[in-house]
Formats: C-alpha cells, structure tokens, sequence
C-alpha cells in the first residue's frame, strides 16, 4: 500500500508515454531512486510505484473502463455505519 494516489489521463499513447517518461526522469533528479514502472511500452495504463506514491496514467477510454477512482473510493454511508 501507499500513501497516496495519483489518477491521470494523458490524450493518447503517445502522450500517455510522454507523461510517464517525464514524471520518471523528474523523480530521478529529486532522489526518489528508481521507481517501479508496469505498462511500458503500451501506454494503455501506466503504474509508477514510486514507493509512498502510485501513479496511475491512463488513456482517456481506459481509464473510464477501469473506473479505478470508484474502487478505491470511500462511501460515505459506509463510513458512518462503522463508526
């Protein structure tokens, strides 16, 4: 698990890649290490595990598909009945 989320669209693969391949590069220069990349060269959907953070970059269409932010959502009513 991680502390924070991070949910992004790019317009297309190439952009998708483009994104990555920034986010990448600028978490290097910052000392972040190496972080941990799943879905190069494809670009559909990028996970970036940069360890306390996870990037998720996906394709406009996929990302509606996976409708990844309504997974990891909080119901509120859910979360009044366990208190």
């Amino acid at each position: 698990m991680s502390d924070t989320m991070i949910v992004a669209s790019g317009r297309s693969h190439r952009h998708v890649s483009a994104l990555a391949d920034h986010l990448l590069r600028t978490l290097k220069e910052h000392g972040f290490g190496k972080a941990k990349v799943e879905g190069l060269p494809h670009c559909d959907w990028v996970l970036i595990d940069a360890g306390d953070v996870i990037v998720h970059l996906f394709r406009p269409e996929v990302r509606t598909f996976y409708n990844i932010e309504k997974i990891w959502a909080v119901d509120a009513a859910h979360r009044t009945a366990r208190n």
